[in-house]
């Protein structure tokens, strides 16, 4: 969260210990009580765009303008702290290692606009503790810092982050400083090329796709973002006690259960945006909500919009075993072997398919597709075949549902395989059956 004045922040950081201490809830959320189609079909959320995915399988359980790029002010850091973490697991970087501050990052993080942790250059900070700020505080210097450290200059530190994006497949993403902060506060530093009030921007759907990145490599993150409180630079001449910007934790004003994490950010262009996570029954989702309505009126609406998506997507959709493992496909209950003793051998299943569907759709309407491998050649199988030879990949879809996955590998499917063996046929058989063949292709 790049904008918030000293006294701003005090008083929030008040606020929230305040309604930590006495147990207060500001807004309560949807109970287990069951979503009627009515719900999901006139659903929508508050906020200029709105994505949600299931984090197992990348399944996409709600899309509101999730494609359009947009500003996402301090959502930012994720993509640089994921470079971060990335640098250490590559032996690049310690987390005690020490960070020398520089002038810019020194004055950056004393503007009174700004979120941040005071830094000075005649005190020792490391890795760690500007790692922990970025995530924690949103210390817009913090995370600047350390893309000194990393590349020499922020701006350099820019391009890392877009080659890392377009890895993701992320190919239109505007990122022009490693805050999210507009560029206006960051004077003769900012990327070339860029402007002095361009600001990154990211489609709703892309910053759901970082996130998942950022999980999936490295879910110990969610040990810092569930944070609530922390202090930061103990034992120096100014501490400072963080408290995170992320409502929705435990205690806090906002407070949902099985939520961890991710990031708030907030700037004038932005708006104010959140990507969330939370759990429940084992299923972890990842929403995000930018540029939600109302916020000067009520700080907690991204919180509030946050909630009420979360509660969607974990209501509207049921995972629903179409196919069990060993089921033979109605349409391809066998396929041809040539040259076999039989000439046909069953196919089924080796694993069940499992489909997230939404509550309004009808899990028996689904499709089955078969990518066959290239051994099968002219629709048959040569003799002899094995059971449990694998002969293609059957992909399970219900045409209803039109969302997919923000993966578009991770549909999901089985192997379809032989149920029997075939011997080959001894070669009076074959000559017999090739005899036939042609008296019967002449007439």
């Amino acid at each position: 969260m790049p904008k918030m004045t000293k006294f701003g922040y005090s008083l929030v950081a008040a606020c929230m210990m305040l309604f930590v201490a006495i147990g207060l809830p500001l807004v309560s959320y949807a109970d287990d009580t069951a979503i009627s189609t009515t719900e999901i079909q006139d659903f929508s959320i508050d906020a200029k765009a709105a994505f949600s995915l299931d984090f197992d399988t990348g399944k996409i359980l709600y899309d509101q303008d999730g494609d359009t790029a947009m500003g996402i002010a301090s959502i930012t850091k994720i993509i640089s702290l994921y470079l971060v973490a990335e640098q250490v697991e590559q032996g690049n970087l310690a987390w005690d290692d020490t960070v020398e501050i520089s002038q810019y990052a020194a004055d950056l993080s004393v503007s009174p606009d700004l979120s941040n942790v005071p830094l000075h250059q005649d005190v020792t900070y490391t890795v760690k503790d500007l790692y922990d700020a970025s995530y924690i505080q949103s210390a817009n210097a913090a995370i600047v810092a350390l893309a000194e450290k990393i590349a020499g200059s922020e701006s350099d530190f820019v391009d890392l982050m877009k080659e890392k994006v377009s890895s993701w497949g992320i190919d239109d993403a505007k990122l022009v400083n490693a805050s999210g902060l507009n560029n206006s506060y960051l004077g003769e530093n900012i990327y070339p090329g860029s402007t002095s009030t361009d600001e990154n921007e990211l489609s709703a759907k892309d910053v759901a796709i970082v996130a998942r990145h950022l999980l999936q490599d490295f879910p110990d993150v969610l040990e810092i973002t569930s944070t609530t409180t922390q202090t930061f630079g103990e034992g120096s001449y100014s501490p400072v006690e963080m408290v995170n910007w992320n409502w929705m934790l435990p205690g806090f004003t906002n407070a949902k259960d099985g939520v961890d994490g991710l990031k708030t950010g907030t700037t004038d262009l932005a708006g104010a945006c959140f990507v969330g996570t939370a759990v429940k029954d084992g299923q972890r989702i990842i929403t995000v909500v930018l540029n939600v309505n109302g916020h000067a009126e009520n700080p907690s609406v991204r919180f509030i919009e946050t909630g009420k998506l979360m509660d969607y997507s974990f209501d509207a959709w049921e995972q629903v075993e179409v196919l069990p493992a060993n089921a033979e496909l109605s349409d391809t209950k066998t396929v041809a072997v040539k040259d076999g003793k039989e000439l046909t051998v069953s196919v089924a299943l080796k694993d069940s398919l499992t489909l997230w569907v939404r509550k309004d759709m009808d899990a028996t309407a689904y499709t089955t597709t078969i990518d066959y491998n290239d051994q099968f050649v002219d629709a048959a199988l040569q003799a002899p075949v094995s059971k449990d030879t694998e002969i293609g990949t059957v992909t399970a879809s219900i045409p209803a549902d039109t969302l997919g996955y923000v993966d578009e590998s991770s549909t999901i499917s089985s192997s379809l395989v032989t149920t029997d063996t075939v011997e080959k046929a001894n070669i009076f058989v074959r000559g017999w059956r090739g005899v036939t063949s042609f008296f019967s292709n002449l007439f």
